[in-house]
């Protein structure tokens, strides 16, 4: 019996939550297990009249240590700030793990490409710590001030009342653990390479920080360098111990020229280990190799607690229409159910839905040839087509 938070969200959220709630179940029951589900409302609507996220949500996730979370609309430019940011910040879910792979039937300019990627992102550090400050207000005046005062080459020009700023606070600690992170995923999951990414060339001290300890955790796990060179002047980080990756290889990439990498050729790479902005931007990229959003998984993970949720939004113009492709959500739940060591349901929840999708016979409109096809099913009936596979 494992005991999991179930958070239904808003917009489609609470449909392709159902569907995915009743697949893991048909999925973990088939091989003699069963969860308890701890369903927590907190979409849009309870997070404005409670003023935040619920303490009784926060209570349930620290609690079960993992949850299954369907999507929850964020207000652009205005309002309450992400609650996946919250979340993954007030939890320590430090890492961010966001799989690509190719289906069978999913329309793709790359079918024929065999894309399996997986993104492994620093989730609490960058510049979406949410350390800002609003153009005209006192506070950034000064710091505008302060920065011009101490900075050894360029300033800020702009007028400070004019002028908003963002602080990127890249750490030793943050770094280290989600290196460490990419080569335990690749280690437990034979993957071959792990690519460090970010954009060292320009942000010296903190993006070149990165480089500095993803250096070092890949020399403390023994990997193997793409560049003898990138060894030198580098000590392995002593707080890295207990993992053998002496068969993955270690690449780096500047961001802008993996993004190129993974357009012309994105069967050569395998694990791709970001920083946070950099892998927002790099697990869409990811996902429209493979076809979208709408099959794209997502975990985060931290020493405490897991939360499993699909890498779209809530798109709330289709709520309540059971039209949405539930496949990212359940392939999320597939995710979770091996975080619980439950393998052989998770193995049967992947093989069912690539054997739905690879039929097209009972899937949503969006996994048609053509998008008006008839014969397109609703989520929730997309989800029994799954669970009649298992």
């Amino acid at each position: 019996m494992h005991k999991v938070t179930l958070i239904p969200g808003d917009g489609v959220g609470p449909e392709i939550a159902q569907a995915t709630r009743r697949c893991v179940d048909a999925a973990i029951e088939a091989h003699g297990g069963k969860i308890d589900w701890d369903e927590q409302a907190c979409g849009i609507e309870v997070i404005e009249a409670e003023g935040g996220v619920p303490d009784r949500v926060m209570e349930s996730i620290r609690k079960n240590g993992v949850a299954l979370k369907a999507p929850i609309t964020t207000p652009i430019g205005k309002g309450f700030r992400s609650v996946n940011v919250f979340l993954r910040q007030e939890l320590g879910l430090y890492a961010c793990i966001r799989p690509c792979k190719q289906y069978k039937g999913v329309r793709t300019m790359y079918e024929n490409v065999p894309v399996d990627l997986v993104v492994v992102r620093e989730n609490t550090e960058d510049l979406y710590a949410g350390v800002e400050f609003r153009a005209g207000e006192q506070p950034t005046n000064e710091i505008i001030e302060a920065i011009n005062d101490r900075a050894p080459g360029k300033k800020i020009n702009t007028p400070p009342a004019e002028t908003g700023i963002s602080i990127k606070p890249i750490s030793h600690p943050g770094t280290r653990n989600i290196a460490r992170e990419a080569f335990k995923y690749a280690v437990d999951n034979g993957r071959k390479t792990v690519t460090s990414i970010c954009k060292a060339n320009i942000m010296k001290f903190t993006d070149g920080l990165w480089y500095d300890r993803t250096r070092a955790v890949a020399l403390a796990c023994g990997a193997q360098f793409e560049w003898e060179e990138e060894k030198e002047g580098v000590e392995p980080d002593a707080e890295v111990t207990g993992i053998d990756a002496s068969g993955v290889k270690y690449n780096e990439r500047l961001i802008d020229n993996m993004c190129m990498q993974l357009v012309q050729k994105p069967e050569l790479y395998d694990v791709l280990l970001t920083e946070n902005l950099y892998g927002d931007i790099l697990s869409d990229l990811c996902a429209g190799l493979v076809g979208g959003l709408g099959v794209a998984p997502g975990s985060n993970i931290g020493p405490d607690a897991a939360i499993f949720e699909a890498t779209h939004g809530s798109a709330p113009k289709y709520a309540g229409q059971n039209k949405v492709n539930p496949t990212a959500l359940i392939l999320s739940g597939k995710m979770m159910l091996a975080h619980l060591g439950e393998h052989k349901a998770a193995d049967a929840l992947d093989a069912a839905v690539a054997k739905v999708i690879e039929e097209g016979k009972h899937v949503t409109y969006d996994l048609k040839a053509d998008r008006n096809d008839p014969t397109a099913v609703g989520t929730s009936e997309m989800a029994d087509a799954i669970i009649a596979a298992i």
